[in-house]
């Protein structure tokens, strides 16, 4: 099981399609309490809920025909061939999106609970990997061909989604979080789990994940939902004095928290400006703005690099980690995209240059898959804004490599320093093949 540690550091070293659209408009964030069901395991209370398991393509020539008919039912298999003429036959895949569907069916083999919307952990995975797997399955949904098998699956993922969720930080004693707002824990929530700390990167790519589906349902529960997850964020911003940099969000809202990180706040600002996006709320605009500078005020290298987070008393970690820089460059793309700035389309592209220059395929791949599916995610936007191909160039070198050398027999991948296998690093792998398999627009 993938732990949360308790910190970024310490956790490094560990025009949509139509076929969603017509499925997920109907999908709605239910309360955990009307999603209780069958127990798995003893003692644990699980959503009755069993989605269909995402199949393989068949290929042309094993759909669209008929079983040989028995002697003298020559006019029926007539009947048949005139029902079947003209209906297309099943698309066949290849190269990435082939690939992102065998990585994604060995994920479901291998860490999903049939019935109960989870993954297996302890039992449960933290959020953490969980929030990546709904990445994954949102991605895969976003591949033409993959839309209405991955529909339900997305499905899935949502009923399991609000077993994370907390509205009164489980029921703890006053003082012991430093936020009260809704959100998702790090671990299961009551009854279910123990539930726990809300970690702000996590409920960050929950959000992020949410708008993208919004984006294509136009929902009004998966808006609410993403809404509240921004309030949460926003409430986070430390803007005591006392602080070293004030402002910034820390990693998570367990009281003796005090270091604020760029992969907390740079995402954050992705999430506010998909938010204005839609809504046209000027104060998303402004917190994003704000979130985002904070990051370049405090944390920005001289290099057009960031560093990790940096303590109350100022102390920095300069530790450097693909996924910041993917986060920031993200975030100024984003924000240019809305403002028409080019200050900062200007700031993402020196550090996207920075970073393919420090960033060798040999560190990505010193560096666990879940960083790097950040990193490639927000390059390749910031490609397709700018007209390049670095992103996608580096990433599809990436994931052939791990496919050749990181890839079982059972096509569960292994990754990260020392190399594991675990949710967190397969649902990397099939976000990667899945970016690279579907418009750039569906990223954010």
């Amino acid at each position: 099981m993938t732990q949360k540690p308790a910190s970024s550091a310490q956790r490094a070293l560990t025009c949509a399609p139509i076929a969603v659209v017509l499925v997920l408009a109907s999908v709605l964030l239910l309360p955990a309490a009307a999603l209780a069901g069958d127990a798995y395991p003893a003692g644990a209370t699980r959503p009755a809920f069993a989605p269909g398991a995402a199949q393989p393509r068949a290929s042309a020539a094993s759909t669209g025909g008929s079983s040989a008919p028995a002697a003298g039912s020559r006019a029926s298999s007539q009947a048949r061939a005139r029902r079947h003429r003209g209906r297309p036959h099943a698309k066949v895949l290849h190269g990435d999106p082939a690939r992102a569907l065998v990585a994604y069916q060995a994920m479901q083999r291998a860490y999903y609970i049939p019935g109960s919307g989870l993954y297996a952990g302890e039992p449960f995975s933290y959020l953490w990997p969980f929030s990546q797997a709904l990445a994954a399955t949102i991605t895969l949904a976003d591949v033409p061909a993959l839309a209405k098998t991955m529909a339900p699956e997305v499905q899935a993922r949502l009923l399991g989604l609000q077993s994370y969720y907390d509205p009164d930080n489980s029921g703890a004693v006053e003082g012991t979080y430093t936020s009260v707002l809704p959100g998702y824990d790090g671990t299961v929530a009551p009854p279910a789990g123990p539930g726990g700390p809300k970690y702000y990167d996590d409920n960050d790519w929950i959000g992020i994940e949410l708008m993208r589906l919004y984006k294509v349902t136009r929902s009004p529960d998966l808006l609410s939902e993403a809404e509240s997850i921004m309030a949460f964020e926003m409430a986070g911003w430390q803007s005591s004095p006392a602080l070293a940099c004030p402002g910034g969000i820390p990693f998570s809202n367990s009281i003796e928290n005090n270091q604020r990180n760029t992969v907390t706040t740079a995402p954050a600002a992705e999430l506010a400006v998909q938010l204005y996006r839609m809504t046209g709320n000027p104060g998303y605009l402004t917190f994003a703005e704000q979130a985002y500078e904070w990051v370049r005020n405090c944390l920005a290298q001289p290099n057009y690099l960031y560093a990790d987070h940096i303590g109350p008393k100022g102390l920095v970690e300069h530790t450097l980690w693909s996924y910041n820089q993917g986060a920031m460059i993200g975030a100024g793309t984003l924000l240019y995209q809305v403002t028409g700035n080019g200050s900062y389309l200007t700031q993402a592209r020196q550090t996207a240059a920075a970073a393919l220059s420090y960033f060798t395929l040999a560190v990505l791949e010193s560096e666990n898959p879940f960083f790097v599916s950040v990193y490639f995610r927000n390059l390749i936007y910031f490609d397709s804004v700018v007209g390049e191909t670095s992103g996608s160039r580096l990433a599809q070198e990436y994931v052939n490599d791990a496919w050749a050398s990181d890839r079982l027999p059972d096509d569960v991948f292994v990754g990260g320093s020392p190399a594991s296998a675990q949710l967190l690093v397969q649902s990397a792998v099939v976000q990667i093949y899945g970016l690279l398999s579907t418009p750039r627009y569906t990223y954010f």
